[in-house]
């Protein structure tokens, strides 16, 4: 079927708008919108329309008619009134319900909402009601469209064009910093602010702090006199000394934390620091200085917690992180026993704990937030240093996700081999650090 034959068709049953006649024929030409197709289109016919009503055909006055009512086209509605011929009332768009003459309104909207947040990438996103993504649908199927387009792309170019002119921002379809929702139907436009993802390395320079939040185990959160009202374990953390000062320089709604593993909260994490990512959800402030952002969480911890090295990262560093959990990890342990240990057996617990595996079972400590299972963890190197008579520095170069503690007192037999059980004297982990995350730098 030819376009002219085709476009004649449609407007002779239903009412079409510019843009959504010429979206029918999308794919066919260049260089121009789709309401400029369809005005070109219904300027075309009427042209056809007016020949033939100068050459005495009823048809032609009929087609006029046609492309005058259900085209709303003012040159067809102009030349029946010359000819003295009736003009019926316009009709409103069978597919968009005239929505495409929203377009600008839809934008200015989306501008307003805008405003509040730095970005400089962003997506248009559209949401149709059911009944006119049928509708379309049913309309494709009658008049057999192979060329054409769907409503829901053409909303979001025109509107994503319009947007980036008057924001001067750039369209972003992998990784939007801002996703503009809109529902023309509606006239609700939302903003889905995606993540700001934040890399640095931390170091956790005293004991006693847990990397992340700790709810109460009586209240869950909610707050009870078992922590003071508090609805924490703790009261601070590694998470919360990084996220405050972001969250009030983001102006976010919240954060997430992502780390390469976790240190007991009794043990530092030192060297050059774990690798994290804060996550901070709905940002309003995107860009700033990030060095000045570390200094003040460093002034801020009060010696605490010291980050360094961050820089803007993306999602993809999450799952990285993830997979760093198993990272090799080396350690320094101060490990006391219920009796003087001898330079041989010491000797004798460097070549055990030296180019090994150890089997260790779900530590019991664990068990409650951990699957109970054997893990196998490769130790690469120990070095073994005398403080006093019954106690050592231990230095562990070993594969990530090993339970050290364990490794020391054996954990009633679930990791083996272990300390207590080579050396056959009682072996108790004193002090705890990380001297080392070696994960490979993104």
């Amino acid at each position: 079927m030819q376009i002219l034959e085709m476009a004649q068709r449609t407007l002779e049953r239903y009412a079409l708008c510019n843009n959504c006649l010429g979206r029918q024929f999308a794919l066919v030409g260049y260089g121009v919108d789709n309401g400029q197709r369809g005005e070109a289109i219904k300027l075309t016919l009427t042209m056809k329309a007016h020949q033939l009503s100068l050459l005495g055909e009823r048809a032609g006055v009929s087609l006029l008619r046609k492309i005058a009512e259900n085209g709303a086209f003012d040159m067809a509605s102009e030349i029946l009134r010359k000819l003295r011929k009736r003009v019926g009332k316009r009709r409103v768009c069978h597919l968009c319900e005239g929505r495409f003459e929203l377009t600008q309104e839809l934008v200015d909207h989306s501008v307003e909402e805008l405003q509040n947040y730095e970005y400089n990438t962003f997506l248009v996103g559209i949401e149709l009601p059911t009944r006119i993504e049928e509708r379309e649908d049913e309309f494709k199927a009658e008049f057999e469209v192979k060329h054409g387009e769907n409503m829901r792309n053409e909303f979001s170019r025109t509107i994503g064009k319009k947007l980036s002119e008057m924001t001067r921002k750039t369209t972003e379809y992998a990784r939007p910093e801002v996703v503009v929702l809109i529902n023309p139907f509606t006239k609700q436009v939302v903003l889905q602010v995606n993540p700001l993802y934040i890399m640095g390395k931390y170091k956790k320079l005293i004991r006693g702090i847990p990397q992340s939040k700790w709810h109460c185990r009586e209240c869950r959160g909610r707050g009870c006199p078992q922590c003071n009202w508090t609805g924490k374990m703790y009261p601070e953390s590694v998470e919360e000394i990084i996220a405050g000062p972001t969250l009030r320089r983001t102006y976010g709604e919240g954060t997430a934390f992502h780390a390469a593993g976790r240190e007991d909260i009794d043990a530092r994490m030192l060297g050059r620091g774990r690798p994290f990512v804060i996550e901070v959800k709905k940002p309003r402030k995107r860009f700033m200085n990030l060095r000045s952002l570390a200094r003040t969480i460093n002034k801020q911890a009060g010696g605490k917690v010291k980050v360094l090295g961050l820089r803007v990262t993306n999602r993809d560093m999450v799952r990285k992180l993830k997979k760093a959990e198993t990272a090799e990890k080396i350690y320094k342990a101060i490990v006391g026993f219920n009796r003087n240990i001898g330079d041989e057996e010491l000797g004798a617990l460097e070549k055990v704990f030296s180019n090994t595996v150890i089997r260790q079972q779900t530590p019991l400590r664990v068990l409650h937030r951990r699957a109970d299972r054997i893990r196998e963890r490769y130790i690469y190197k120990t070095k073994i240093e005398r403080l006093r008579p019954n106690c050592v520095e231990m230095r562990i170069h070993c594969q990530g996700g090993l339970y050290i503690k364990e490794l020391i007192t054996g954990d009633e037999g679930r990791t083996n081999p272990n300390v207590t059980k080579v050396i056959a004297a009682k072996a108790a982990p004193l002090e705890l650090d990380v001297l080392n995350v070696i994960a490979g730098e993104p």
